[in-house]
């Protein structure tokens, strides 16, 4: 095993009179050190889509952290359990940002530049928040609320994106290294595990009324946009560095990926669920598929 799991004793399930989160905080330290160049299906295309995905991430999740520690002290968020259920989406997020950021600097090993990926997913990130809020400050859109649904619809997107990790054998055949496979069905569970909690706070603050939906259907708009935009040149730039920017060495991952049952192209319906005026996140039921990945990664304790 290439990891150490070590659950925070203070988040678990409630026991008693305790109030306590409902999902853990697992601390992992995975060892990329072995991890091949080309570990997914050893293949160029399909390695560099995924580096693109985890060159998001460092800063993506460091985003989602800031804008729910933003508003985490307003008095509508003061039940205990709403705010352990905050304090433990913090952690898992903290962590998956620790792992990935290693990952990343394995993959620079290589000679890839994930580094230069990872500043300009932040600057892109700070940059759009600034000037979103500058627009909509006029029609009172506070910068917190910006951050907060654009944080509710990223994690959505992660949260589908995982979810359809777990539930396909043929994607999952794909990591032909035992660690990288580890840390994307590790990565699966806990976004899942979590991924009521930003939309839970967002209701709590600012209701399901029409401002407020319109709000995260714009969020999601431009959520999708970006990151189908940023991965795609993300992915580009890797291959370009490798040169295997070519129709050979890409097309394998172009179909696997957004073919008519492609792992991306199949998650489309559940995306388009949120621009339901009464979405729930939990409107997809994942319990039992989590039950089944926790037990598989032996996770049942934490």
């Amino acid at each position: 095993m290439n990891a150490k799991v070590s659950p925070q004793p203070n988040i678990s399930a409630a026991q008693g009179d305790v109030v306590k989160a409902s999902f853990p905080v697992r601390r992992m330290d995975f060892e990329f050190q072995q991890v091949p160049r080309y570990w997914a299906d050893h293949d160029a295309g399909l390695t560099h889509f995924m580096t693109a995905l985890s060159a998001l991430f460092p800063d993506g999740e460091k985003f989602f952290v800031d804008s729910t520690r933003a508003v985490r002290n307003d008095p509508k968020l003061a039940d205990p359990y709403m705010q352990k259920e905050i304090s433990a989406f913090i952690g898992q997020e903290a962590m998956h940002s620790k792992e990935h950021l290693a990952f990343n600097a394995a993959a620079q090993a290589y000679g890839y530049d994930v580094r230069r990926l990872e500043n300009m997913t932040g600057a892109l990130i700070k940059n759009t928040t600034r000037v979103v809020g500058k627009l909509l400050k006029p029609f009172g859109f506070t910068q917190e609320m910006i951050g907060l649904t654009g944080t509710c619809a990223l994690e959505h997107f992660t949260a589908t994106i995982a979810a359809e990790l777990l539930r396909n054998p043929e994607v999952q055949a794909m990591f032909k290294d035992q660690t990288m496979y580890r840390l994307w069905m590790w990565h699966a569970v806990e976004e899942n595990e979590h991924k009521a909690v930003v939309f839970d706070v967002y209701a709590t603050l600012y209701g399901r009324g029409p401002k407020a939906y319109s709000m995260r259907v714009a969020a999601m708009v431009l959520a999708m946009v970006f990151i189908f935009i940023t991965q795609s040149y993300f992915t580009a730039r890797l291959m370009k560095q490798d040169k295997k920017l070519t129709w050979k060495d890409t097309r394998y991952m172009i179909k696997f990926m957004y073919g008519r049952k492609g792992f991306m192209t199949r998650q489309i319906p559940e995306l388009l669920a949120f621009f339901r005026p009464n979405f729930h996140p939990n409107d997809f039921d994942t319990d039992a598929l989590l039950a089944q990945w926790k037990q598989k990664l032996g996770f049942v304790s934490a």
